[in-house]
C-alpha cells in the first residue's frame, strides 16, 4: 500500500469515527484546537488506527507527541515501515 493510500485510509477512518469533514484533515490541523478532539478521543483514535491497519499501538510513548494530523500520518507510516520495511 502506498503512503498516500495509508494517509487516505487513516483520514477516512478518523473522519468517520469523529464525524469530521475529510476536508478538515489537513496535515497542519491540530487535533485539539482545529478538530475539537480531547484527550479521551485520543484513546478512541488509537483503537481506530489499530483496527484500521492491524497494528499494535498500545501505550507507545510516541503517541503523546502527536498533535497534528501530519504527526499522525508520520506515526502510522513509521509503523507501516516497521511491519514491512522497504527492500534495500
Amino acid at each position: 500500500m502506498t503512503d498516500q493510500k495509508v494517509i487516505e485510509r487513516a483520514n477516512a477512518a478518523l473522519a468517520q469515527e469523529f464525524e469530521l469533514d475529510l476536508g478538515s484533515m489537513l496535515p497542519d490541523a491540530l487535533f485539539r484546537e482545529d478538530l475539537g478532539l480531547d484527550s479521551l478521543d485520543t484513546v478512541d483514535m488509537v483503537v481506530v488506527l489499530e483496527q484500521e491497519f492491524g497494528i499494535k499501538i498500545g501505550k507507545d510513548p510516541a503517541i503523546a507527541s502527536i498533535r497534528t494530523v501530519g504527526d499522525m500520518h508520520a506515526y502510522i507510516l513509521g509503523k507501516k515501515r516497521e511491519i514491512s520495511p522497504s527492500p534495500e
